[in-house]
């Protein structure tokens, strides 16, 4: 009874508004007073504020939005659109595959998937429109690259899994590369068949010389820095994560100055953000603990884990209907808040089936990026929407294949886990 009054209050205070990491903290509050009393509350109060944030490797979350916001200053988005764009956009559909290019591209050295939506929002979506594009299909396209940036390292989305799941940072990182490729040719594919369908849709653009197309080239070259700043020390071992994020902050830094887009107030608006971001994170995380606390001492996960042990039932069916959840859940909930709810829950029933927990990471924060553009709360369809001006239902309207797309891919890579598992193991991990 006390867990079910929890969760209602849990729920009641994500609904009327309240910040989720409030949330956590005040239903978990609520849930340990009425299991242990005032002294049992105020004991793991005074001690989960720093459990939550002494980590070590949680200095890679500052780090990497610092990084994205540089790199949003600096403009590379826009030049790595257009060189992009430069190789694919004249073919039917050109310009929707330089999207999902250009999102794979600034997802490697971003991290967060809203900051690429917008700006792919205000780069690639008004060329698309502008050669003609089915808007619909335009915005879809832009809305779903959008959220390569939560898989494609170095992503803000994996290291707080890792955090949570204690599972080596490096390794979720270095497991991410191969499926961010397929999920990008994902996204390719389903532009062109769209194009191959109505050729309409799409129409490709002018044609551009080959001298023109390697002159292009070289805008490419401070993202492959700064990708190499980032996840390439860590694949060599040169780095920890945590040692990267700083490279990365400070390359980003030092790349805006080169390509003269500094001044005080737009650093300082990017530290402000970035401090802004972190703080969101660490009180997310913080209401986690407390409700996690309140989950271990009611054995929640405990009595889950018996339940579903003595089904009679296929391990893959639990994986499914696992994953279907998540997508429910994305559909109502920020992906921040489903990691740090569920997690601590779902991770001890994903270990007694079996499964790898590196390999679980992956695959769910890939049915994350699903849940990014599912209605009504697809958060990626906002930005979209709010940045390009184009109404919100055909946004939505317009990620449907991609949707379906994506299930195809999220099949893959359960069928084979080694797609994920293959690379991390490589690197010794």
């Amino acid at each position: 009874m006390t867990v079910v009054l929890c969760l209602a209050v849990l729920f009641g205070l994500l609904a009327i508004g309240t910040p989720v990491g409030f949330a956590m903290a005040g239903a978990g509050s609520l849930g340990l007073y009425m299991l242990g009393g005032m002294s049992v509350l105020t004991g793991i109060l005074q001690t989960a504020p720093l459990s939550a944030v002494t980590s070590y490797e949680l200095i890679t979350i500052p780090m990497f939005l610092l990084m994205a916001e540089l790199v949003l200053m600096s403009g590379i988005a826009d030049d790595l659109f257009r060189a992009t764009s430069a190789w694919v956009g004249r073919i039917p559909g050109g310009l929707g595959m330089a999207t999902a290019l250009a999102g794979a591209g600034f997802g490697a050295i971003c991290g967060t998937s809203t900051a690429s939506a917008a700006t792919l929002s205000s780069t690639s979506l008004p060329a698309m429109l502008k050669q003609g594009y089915e808007p619909r299909m335009a915005a879809g396209v832009v809305a779903i690259s959008g959220t390569l940036a939560m898989l494609i390292p170095p992503s803000v989305a994996l290291v707080i899994y890792g955090l949570l799941a204690e599972v080596n940072i490096g390794a979720l990182l270095v497991g991410g590369v191969i499926p961010g490729l397929l999920v990008t040719a994902t996204i390719m594919l389903t532009v062109w068949f769209l194009a191959w369908q109505d050729p309409s849709r799409a129409p490709g653009g002018p044609r551009v010389s080959m001298r023109e197309k390697f002159r292009m080239l070289r805008i490419v070259g401070p993202m492959l820095l700064l990708f190499g700043m980032v996840t390439g020390v860590i694949y060599t071992g040169i780095a920890t994560p945590t040692e990267a994020s700083a490279l990365g902050a400070f390359c980003a830094f030092c790349l805006t100055i080169w390509m003269r887009k500094m001044s005080w107030a737009g650093l300082y608006r990017a530290l402000v953000r970035a401090a802004h971001g972190t703080c969101m994170i660490s009180m997310i995380l913080l209401g986690a603990y407390i409700f996690g606390y309140f989950f271990t001492l009611a054995q929640v996960t405990q009595d889950l884990v018996a339940w579903v042990g003595a089904l009679d039932v296929s391990r893959w069916l639990i994986m499914a209907l696992i994953l279907c959840g998540y997508i429910v859940l994305g559909s109502f909930m920020d992906q921040i808040a489903i990691l740090v709810l569920t997690v601590p829950i779902v991770l001890p029933l994903i270990k007694s089936l079996g499964f790898d927990p590196l390999w679980f990471g992956v695959v769910k924060i890939v049915t994350a990026e699903v849940g990014m553009i599912t209605p009504p709360v697809g958060l990626n369809c906002y930005v979209v929407a709010r940045y390009s001006g184009r109404p919100v239902a055909e946004v939505f309207h317009g990620t449907l294949p991609h949707f379906i797309a994506h299930i195809f891919a999220i099949a893959i890579l359960v069928a084979w886990p080694q797609i994920i598992l293959w690379l991390p193991m490589k690197m010794g991990y």
